[in-house]
């Protein structure tokens, strides 16, 4: 795609000093326009979701297929009733909860939602962020914004501005940069259209905890890496599709801690010996345990590891590394959403030791 733009990167604070960037930005947003915008959880490619040209644009822009539903943003509780059908007895004690946060529910919409936000679907996505730059940004632009992740699609989300610019460089009029995000993991996504919600994407807001607040919540079996079928229409973000890879090939390799550690510097050692560039993503302790080119370390807790995947295979990808391996993470709590990602990053390449 040719260059469109002379994007523009300006820095935001989420406080009175921007008024003049949001009166801005939501001038883009309501002439049809898109923006890149900070949340606590990615970088997000923002558009008027209530104009389907917009929601094209975005699919555009991004390389997106157009049956991946978007997210449906808004900045206050007020908005959500004009765009669904209802608000299940469920979705108000986890809105009372998590809103606002990094919870994004589905409903039944109305009408009002055009078809080319939801990727055709009766349902829609929505969320309420609570990074005040996105809060204001919605505000200054109508209200309801239809944000996925601003990274071109398939590729590791964005976490800070400069990411953003160099998958939308040209494509987008403006970025704005509200610094590194705080969480680094795409949003918690519950289905509440049936009788018992279902998880569809985990993130930083766990099962456990959704479950502490409504009781019984499903899985689905898209979130531990079971594809969908031939045919069927994701109903959230992440689900169908390739998502968050690197360029070069990343492998997940699970089972004990020592025996992995030595299937994944075996690896290495073979790939050194036809001159192939290799790379273990690992945590803080384990760094001195590996023998690759280059090893990258996520930090020390599960929280450190979510707000740094994405940043670090991007770094992969600058170093032109070739193979990629990384012990699988316990997959419960923040655990299971960094699978979730890390499963599409890798193609479903798994290793078992």
């Amino acid at each position: 795609m040719s260059s469109l733009y002379l994007t523009e990167i300006e820095k935001a604070y989420g406080d009175g000093r921007d008024a003049a960037l949001m009166a801005k930005a939501g001038e883009i947003i309501k002439s049809g326009g898109l923006v890149a915008i900070p949340t606590e959880t990615v970088y997000g490619l923002a558009g008027d979701a209530l104009n389907p040209l917009s929601s094209k644009k975005i699919y555009a822009a991004k390389g997106r297929p157009s049956d991946n539903p978007l997210i449906v943003h808004i900045a206050e509780l007020e908005a959500l009733k004009p765009i669904v059908k209802d608000i299940p007895e469920k979705a108000k004690l986890l809105a009372k909860k998590f809103w606002p946060g990094p919870l994004t529910m589905i409903f039944n919409k109305d009408k009002r939602v055009p078809a080319e936000t939801t990727g055709g679907l009766d349902t829609v996505a929505v969320r309420m962020p609570v990074n005040k730059i996105a809060l204001n940004f919605i505000k200054a632009s109508g209200g309801y914004i239809a944000a996925p992740s601003a990274n071109a699609s398939g590729r590791p989300s964005c976490t800070n501005a400069s990411h953003v610019y160099e998958d939308l460089n040209g494509k987008i009029p403006l970025i704005i940069d509200g610094g590194d995000v705080g969480i680094g993991l795409e949003s918690t996504i519950v289905d509440m259209t049936g009788e018992i919600p279902v998880l569809l994407r985990p993130g930083f807001i766990s099962h456990a905890r959704l479950e502490e607040i409504i009781g019984r919540v499903l899985i689905d079996p898209n979130v531990n890496g079971a594809e969908l079928e031939e045919g069927t229409k994701p109903k959230a973000p992440g689900m169908k599709y390739k998502h968050y890879a690197p360029k070069g090939e990343l492998f997940i390799v699970r089972g004990g801690e020592q025996g992995s550690i030595e299937r994944i510097n075996s690896e290495c050692r073979a790939h050194a010996l036809k001159g192939e560039a290799s790379a273990v993503i690992c945590m803080d302790a384990e760094v001195e345990k590996y023998t690759a080119d280059v090893v990258s370390s996520l930090g020390n807790t599960y929280e450190d590891a979510a707000r740094n995947l994405f940043r670090c295979l991007r770094e992969m990808d600058e170093k032109n590394i070739e193979y990629m391996y990384i012990r699988a993470f316990e997959d419960e709590g923040l655990g299971m959403a960094i699978m979730n990602r890390l499963i599409r990053a890798a193609g479903h390449k798994v290793i078992e030791v």
